[in-house]
């Protein structure tokens, strides 16, 4: 993946983070989608009072890409200003990824200078799977 459009994706996924919804937590994650066709998809975490009906910010991206018609990822930057921790998907963030995209690029970025890049089956070894 080029430098640059790591760059446009972080900037777009920087952007996001300030729609965040994080009353509780005070912690803003962006996310921005890129699909194998070329799309970008944002979205931005949202909280609420009954702490698992909230949602993380790359299953809002993912969301809106599939109810778009998109169901192949090539890339998520997640995107969280923290100065000491990268903001890494959680376990349910990384099943539903891997849903579609076993292998896709995952950006972790907790500034617009740091960053990280792993493929997701590295952070997920052992999803559950769809028996084909």
């Amino acid at each position: 993946m080029e430098n640059q459009q790591i760059k446009e994706l972080i900037k777009k996924a920087n952007s996001a983070s300030e729609f965040s919804y994080s009353p509780y937590s005070n912690y803003k994650v962006g996310a921005a989608l890129l699909t194998k066709s070329g799309k970008i998809f944002t979205g931005t975490n949202i909280e609420n009072a009954s702490y698992p009906a909230g949602i993380c910010a790359e299953r809002v991206a993912l969301s809106k890409a599939v109810s778009e018609g998109e169901s192949e990822f090539e890339t998520i930057v997640i995107f969280a200003k923290d100065e000491q921790n990268l903001p890494y998907p959680c376990g349910i963030c990384r099943q539903s990824l891997s849903e579609f995209s076993p292998n896709m690029n995952i950006v972790v970025v907790n500034n617009e200078n740091q960053y990280e890049t792993h493929l997701l089956s590295e952070l997920f070894t052992h999803s559950f799977t769809l028996k084909k």
